[in-house]
């Protein structure tokens, strides 16, 4: 399991799920106003995102997918 979790981005990887991380939060809290639970979603799918740029590790390549970045 530990191979599981092992840092798998490079820079650009990090710095584009930076990017769409802190889109999903932006979004979130300005639609958690109109639309609950749409709102919450984008808020806990931007911190997951974030998280996955600050540690390095990308959950669809760990599950054997392959991404372009």
């Amino acid at each position: 399991m530990t191979g599981f979790f092992r840092p798998n981005l490079k820079r650009t990887g990090r710095i584009a799920r930076g990017v769409i991380g802190t889109l999903c939060l932006s979004a979130g809290i300005i639609l958690v106003d109109y639309q609950f639970w749409f709102g919450i979603v984008l808020v806990a799918a931007g911190l997951f995102a974030l998280y996955e740029a600050l540690s390095g590790w990308c959950l669809a390549r760990a599950c054997g997918l392959k991404t372009k970045i």
